[in-house]
């Protein structure tokens, strides 16, 4: 009997995992979503729709940063900079098909953890929130990380850096982390099984030739690192990408304080791109497609870029104007 009960878990896996797959064949998804930290409002939009229209939803935070969106849950979190807390709204798609303007916020977690939220990462039901020093937390730079439930977000644990922190990537149990005001970026190994209190990065490398780190992202499929650089906070148009093919490869080919060369980078920069403060960054591996929240060119715009196959000053596939757009997320399932 065990081994007809192991047989029998076996094929019901088995079944449930190409029943999952069937469902993301039939009903394929591709979404992005964005925030803003001046307009109180988050923009939706289902790329897979012929003629694809952005929906704009206002939440109950003027400011949120580090927006992520699950198609299972139809569910829309971002990390709130007015209230101080993560954030979950529900009914996304319904909101979008009936017009509606507004989200109701399901659950949220608690406000007595952290301020001045930079950016999130999701990995499975874990969320970490990257909390940027500033006088209100004691100029102190930290690491939350939540799990979600169906009814809040529950804080497991906190890491604090010994620097300054922005964009975030979580890929496999590795946490990667930009360093601000830098041009570099660091990896946390085995980020989750370390005990709360002080952390130190695995590893430190710069990037030859950035100037400022902020959003960072990683394609596995790819084996490709995007970056940003937002170059000086006030010019609007010295920003730029940073590809880095072969990624792993390279970061782990190269010594801690080492610096990946220029050699090993694909670049866009220059006034056709439009880039300024590109603060975030999202990438789609079946289309090659890069997409950036732009915070200062405009006002605020949301870019979309081609595949990158040589440095450039390349011209953004689409442009679309959005006020205060601070953080972007894709998803395609």
């Amino acid at each position: 009997m065990k081994n007809l009960f192991i047989s029998c878990a076996i094929l019901a896996l088995s079944l449930s995992s190409c029943s999952n797959d069937n469902d993301s064949m039939k009903n394929p998804e591709l979404t992005l979503v964005t925030s803003s930290n001046t307009s109180g409002k988050v923009s939706y939009v289902n790329l897979l729709e012929p003629s694809a229209m952005v929906k704009s939803f206002t939440i109950s935070s003027l400011d949120a940063e580090g927006i992520s969106y699950d198609p299972e849950t139809d569910n829309i979190i971002v990390a709130s900079r007015t209230n101080n807390r993560l954030e979950a709204y529900s009914g996304v798609k319904a909101a979008a098909v009936s017009g509606a303007t507004s989200l109701t916020l399901a659950f949220n977690g608690s406000n007595l953890d952290f301020t001045n939220a930079r950016e999130t990462a999701v990995s499975g039901d874990k969320v970490i929130v990257a909390q940027d020093q500033l006088a209100s937390n004691g100029l102190v730079n930290k690491l939350f990380v939540y799990q979600k439930t169906s009814t809040g977000f529950a804080l497991l644990k906190t890491y604090t850096t010994d620097f300054k922190l922005w964009g975030i990537h979580m890929e496999g149990d590795d946490l990667f982390a930009v360093v601000d005001l830098t041009a570099d970026i660091v990896v946390f190994e085995d980020f989750m099984s370390n005990a709360s209190g002080n952390i130190t990065a695995s590893k430190r490398v710069s990037i030859e030739g950035l100037v400022r780190t902020h959003g960072i992202t990683y394609s596995a499929k790819d084996k490709l690192m995007v970056l940003t650089d937002v170059g000086l906070a006030a010019s609007d148009s010295d920003g730029g990408l940073v590809f880095i093919k072969d990624f792993m490869s390279v970061f782990a080919s190269t010594p801690n304080m080492g610096t990946i060369a220029m050699n090993k980078q694909i670049r866009i920069y220059g006034p056709n791109s439009q880039l300024g403060n590109p603060v975030d960054v999202a990438y789609d591996h079946v289309t090659n497609t890069t997409y950036v929240a732009e915070r200062l060119n405009g006002g605020g715009k949301v870019l979309s870029f081609a595949k990158a196959t040589t440095s450039s000053d390349a011209t953004s596939l689409t442009v679309r104007t959005e006020a205060g757009v601070t953080s972007i997320f894709i998803i395609r399932k």
